[in-house]
């Protein structure tokens, strides 16, 4: 969910050249950020702003290209013949920020505190996969560990899944599955706001992490893989709102941006010319009705979330709000992924028709009249929504006839607590950047029966069914189709209504060079120098 937060600072890049064993020559380079929601623990940081920080500060078994294609980082091999027992080895001489040697026993660690129920951690569905998950999550607990998971040696490890999953190695570059070193588990609180990871960046010295304010980074001098820091020092700047952001960007203030405001989306291109970009990505938008909302359970849920759907013009908000910039949704995934349609069965409610709208709502109300309270979306207002909420909301209000409007949070973290926390009332928006580049991504974290970032509490057993049946495909093509099947489902139940595809729509100064946005809209920050 890309948004940003709080405020930040000026001129003051806090490079830490000094402080840069790598040899990197390629300057202080400063970018936009958002204060995370928690601690930076790898398993328990489920949101774009955060999950950035982890993306710089760790390294996986692989990493995604720019394209999304995967490749080994630590990883020496990952090997299967069934697709169900893995056999995974590092590269020997790895280590940690702090010197201290990453192996086999610190990737097995960490994913066994990440699995453990007892420990709360927000994507401790990612091992679900894992023989032993359901015994790890139980309550209490069964067992401590996962039995599919066993330590060979040093730099062997072996996987045991519960059923065959061709896509597992797929998802090894998301940060839930990065290690963790041994010092971390004295005081894992402690540990997140300070933390020691083993790639491209290390924090600059002990507090770097100014709380809403920003975060400075400098080349971790024990990373050895391929994405070896470039620039001199990395600094993540916490903007109270995109436009102080892209004033900052066009002030020479910052030097990668990775979202332009809508308030300069008609005149980005002009304004930075051949720094300006425009590029699709893995980013699907949404706002989410909660199961437990009033009104909106059962066939009278149903036919309400229809008619909101029905209700507005996706294709007028991207041009007016968005200047094109993003693209209408088509289905609960993104273009840029394999398996990618536009025409799954179902997907009609994604057009506008005020008359179908009308009558959605009327036949909902003959079960049950509306209960004539205001319907609200709330938002981030540091994440630059309101334009947005507003036209969407004012279109809900015109077609219907009810009360309609955005409840504004402001920041992230905020509106992120309680939603998390599920004490927010009424609707909210929500958005997808996804962790690794498969249509899996797209639904099994958000609308899975008690996942991770199911944040609406959505609940269909017909779905989950098409998901294990997919996860068990060990033939991609035959899985994507799978869950295009599931989708149809999604279309019916509306768990969240669909609104569009993000595009990368970002910016870099004058004096940043080798800027590249990758699949997820995300810069590759350590490829970035400085003239």
């Amino acid at each position: 969910m890309t948004t940003l937060a709080a405020c930040g600072g000026g001129n003051d890049d806090g490079s830490g050249s000094g402080d840069n064993a790598s040899g990197a020559t390629g300057g202080a380079v400063v970018v936009n950020g958002t204060e995370p929601q928690n601690p930076l623990v790898p398993t328990n940081t489920n949101e774009v702003g955060g999950g950035r920080l982890l993306d710089s500060l760790w390294a996986g078994l692989v990493y995604y290209k720019a394209d999304g294609t995967p490749e080994n980082d630590v990883a020496e091999s990952i090997e299967s013949s069934d697709a169900q027992n893995y056999t995974i080895k590092i590269k020997s001489g790895q280590k940690f920020s702090d010197g201290t040697a990453v192996t086999a026993k610190s990737f097995v660690d960490a994913w066994n505190y990440g699995a453990l129920g007892t420990n709360a951690q927000l994507s401790s569905y990612f091992f679900e996969p894992v023989e032993g998950y359901k015994e790890v999550q139980s309550e209490p607990p069964t067992a401590q560990t996962l039995s599919g998971l066993a330590v060979v040696d040093d730099t062997t490890f072996t996987v045991k899944l519960v059923q065959p999953e061709s896509d597992f190695p797929l998802r090894l570059g998301y940060s839930a599955f990065y290690p963790l070193p041994e010092s971390a588990y004295a005081d894992i609180k402690a540990y997140g706001e300070n933390p020691v990871g083993n790639g491209p960046y290390k924090l600059k010295e002990k507090g770097a992490w100014q709380h809403n304010v920003r975060i400075d980074f400098v080349p971790n001098d024990t990373y050895t893989g391929p994405r070896k820091a470039a620039n001199d020092s990395l600094a993540f700047v916490f903007y109270e709102t995109y436009d102080a952001a892209y004033s900052a960007l066009q002030g020479g203030d910052l030097d990668v941006l990775d979202n332009i405001p809508s308030s300069a989306l008609l005149t980005y291109t002009d304004d930075l010319g051949k720094r300006a970009v425009n590029q699709p990505a893995a980013v699907f938008q949404s706002f989410c009705i909660p199961e437990g909302l009033e009104g909106f359970g059962g066939d009278e849920g149903k036919l309400r979330r229809q008619a909101f759907s029905y209700a507005f013009d996706r294709a007028q908000v991207c041009k007016a709000v968005f200047n094109d910039t993003r693209t209408p949704a088509k289905d609960f995934t993104s273009p840029v992924i394999a398996g990618y349609s536009e025409t799954v069965a179902g997907n009609e409610v994604l057009s506008y028709d005020a008359a179908k709208a009308k009558q959605l709502w009327e036949q909902a109300n003959a079960i049950k009249p509306w209960n004539g309270s205001t319907f609200t979306i709330a938002y981030n207002s540091d994440g630059d929504h309101q334009a947005w909420v507003d036209a969407v909301t004012a279109s809900i209000r015109q077609v219907l006839g009810i009360q309609a409007e955005g409840k504004p949070y402001p920041t992230f973290a905020q509106i992120r607590t309680e939603i998390t926390n599920r004490t927010i009332k009424g609707a909210f928006r929500t958005g997808w950047q996804a962790d690794y580049p498969g249509l899996y991504n797209f639904l099994a974290p958000l609308y899975a029966t008690g996942a991770g970032s199911n944040d609406g509490d959505y609940s269909n057993p017909q779905f989950d069914a098409l998901l294990d049946k997919a996860a068990g495909t060990t033939d991609q093509d035959a899985a994507n189709k799978i869950l295009q099947q599931a989708q149809t489902i999604l279309f019916a139940d509306l768990p969240v209504i669909p609104l569009w595809y993000s595009n990368a729509s970002g910016g870099y100064g004058e004096k940043a060079q080798n800027v590249e946005f990758g699949w997820n809209s995300v810069p590759l920050y350590y490829q970035v120098t400085k003239s």
